[in-house]
């Protein structure tokens, strides 16, 4: 008999069943983050033109000491299965920031990482956030927070969905090796 799940399932882009509230390390599939990742636009949306999260993500896996590159790239795979609030809502929805915390945990154990995401990644990834804003965004109404200096500009190319998801794969592979571990590449099961 099936262990009881806790919360609702979604339906990946694989096609299994995924429990955010009761997520384990082996139903993580990679295909599954670098598709929905490469669909999710950052800024929740209002930028001048589509950025997703995965090529974010594969800026910020560029940017950091090679042993930081694989957090880097996974920092924010837990959007792949809850997707992002705008920093100033989240700040306020603890228990949202909770279970992302836990799928990124999920997600670290699935892919060998340290259990807590290196200092490095998180600093790299406020400098993106200013390279992007800088490039993505009009002109400020008012000073945002503080944020390190950007880098150049240019890397920020707004690749489409298809380009980006290949990008993310292929940053992955360069990081795992081949297809990676064993079992972190699978087949799609698409239904037809």
């Amino acid at each position: 008999m099936a262990k009881q799940r806790h919360g609702a399932w979604i339906q990946t882009f694989t096609g299994i069943q995924f429990w955010p509230m009761d997520a384990r390390p082996e139903e993580v599939e990679i295909l599954d983050i670098a598709h929905s990742l490469s669909l999710l636009c950052r800024f929740n949306g209002h930028c001048r033109r589509f950025y997703s999260v995965a090529e974010h993500s594969v800026h910020v896996s560029d940017s950091v000491a090679p042993e930081h590159a694989l957090w880097g790239l996974l920092h924010d795979g837990a959007e792949a299965y809850i997707a992002d609030l705008p920093q100033p809502i989240k700040r306020h929805m603890l228990e949202f920031q909770a279970i992302e915390e836990h799928l990124l945990r999920v997600i670290g154990q699935r892919f060998g990482l340290p259990l807590s995401m290196p200092a490095e990644v998180k600093y790299a990834d406020k400098v993106l956030l200013s390279t992007e804003k800088s490039v993505l965004m009009g002109p400020e109404p008012a000073p945002w927070m503080t944020l390190p200096p950007p880098l150049d500009p240019v890397r920020i190319q707004g690749w489409e969905p298809t380009e980006a998801k290949q990008r993310f794969l292929h940053r992955f592979k360069e990081l795992v090796g081949g297809d990676g571990p064993e079992g972190h590449h699978q087949a799609v099961r698409l239904r037809s």
